[in-house]
């Protein structure tokens, strides 16, 4: 009967080619039985579902990757190899196909900490304070470490990247940016980045946030936290990825906790006030990025939902201006960018 169901199925619902790779993939490794439960996805092209086996009973996640779309799945069998080795949380591999891009790995759970900090049935300041510095404990005992062979995240590259929110951002807005003024932003930020930033570099994730991280609280200290996106991982400054926890895209954290939590961090490390200066000045340089980011995802990958975050990013970004460094560099961006008004986000939203 199973036999004759699923023959209809595929004469009915015939597979593609890269449902034909995946199913091969998992008749090699003894997960082509039992239920499949797609998994909500991010920004990137991965994909993600979730496998169970009742006899005997186990789960996986299966990882979609293609290769075509540029994820790097390498990268990320690399890079958790690496964090298990610290004993951080990262998720076994099972199997792999670099190839093709598919992955099985270890099944952490649903227990997302920006699902756990939004929970009403909990006592959030305090679940917060204890979750945040618990991820914060994460990445210093990972900065601590020896980091891997990996690409650096350099000056150049990091401006490269913040002005996107001119080529696209601004651009979206106004329907153009001149190359100059685009030119003169990375020169700025460039410099800036190698004066303040100029630090040994450690292993960076790059998104270390609350919809990327899970709480595992039958675990013990730092493996209490779950890692599950460091396929793009380079070596950087140390803030970096505090910044990405603290200046959270998708979830409001207050400026206290911010506060608090650079401050746990910069008295553990033994840190001083040019860390401060670093921590936001990669602020700037991360919002500006995401900015630009979101308004080509909206534009090119017709992803609108991505507009709505937009203002929360601007909030954490005139945070970090009054904060920065330069007040030249400050100054540049507030002139040279548009507010995310109602007006700019529906004009955004319509392309």
């Amino acid at each position: 009967m199973d036999q004759a169901l699923t023959q209809y199925r595929e004469r009915r619902y015939p597979m593609t080619s890269r449902e034909i790779q995946k199913s091969n993939f998992l008749k090699r490794h003894n997960w082509e039985s039992g239920a499949r439960t797609q998994l909500a996805g991010d920004a990137s092209n991965r994909c993600y579902e979730r496998l169970e086996r009742f006899n005997p009973k186990a789960s996986a996640i299966l990882m979609d990757a293609p290769p075509q779309s540029e994820e790097n799945t390498p990268r990320f069998i690399f890079v958790a190899r690496f964090l298990r080795s610290l004993g951080l949380s990262a998720p076994e591999i099972f199997a792999q196909d670099q190839h093709n891009g598919f992955l099985i790995l270890e099944d952490l759970g649903d227990n997302l900490v920006a699902k756990v900090l939004d929970d009403t049935t909990i006592q959030t300041t305090t679940i917060e304070h204890h979750i945040y510095e618990t991820a914060v404990d994460a990445l210093i005992h990972l900065h601590h470490a020896e980091p891997p062979d990996l690409d650096v995240y350099d000056p150049a590259m990091m401006s490269d990247l913040a002005s996107l929110a001119f080529s696209e951002y601004r651009s979206a807005v106004s329907g153009h940016c001149p190359a100059s003024i685009i030119q003169e932003f990375r020169t700025n930020l460039e410099a800036q980045i190698v004066q303040y930033c100029n630090i040994p570099h450690v292993l960076i994730q790059r998104d270390y946030h609350a919809e990327n991280l899970l709480w595992l609280p039958d675990r013990d200290g730092i493996a209490r936290v779950g890692m599950l996106d460091f396929q793009d991982a380079l070596l950087g400054h140390p803030a970096y990825d505090l910044v990405s926890l603290l200046q959270d895209a998708r979830r409001n954290v207050s400026e206290t906790t911010e506060a608090h939590m650079l401050n746990h961090y910069m008295t553990r490390t033994g840190r001083r006030d040019d860390f401060r200066q670093a921590y936001f000045l990669l602020g700037i340089q991360r919002n500006l990025r995401i900015i630009g980011v979101f308004a080509r995802l909206s534009k090119k990958n017709g992803k609108p939902r991505y507009i709505d975050l937009i203002p929360r990013v601007w909030a954490y970004l005139l945070h970090d201006l009054e904060n920065s460094p330069s007040d030249d560099l400050a100054d540049f961006i507030v002139e040279e960018l548009p507010e995310p008004s109602p007006d700019v986000l529906n004009i955004l939203r319509d392309q």
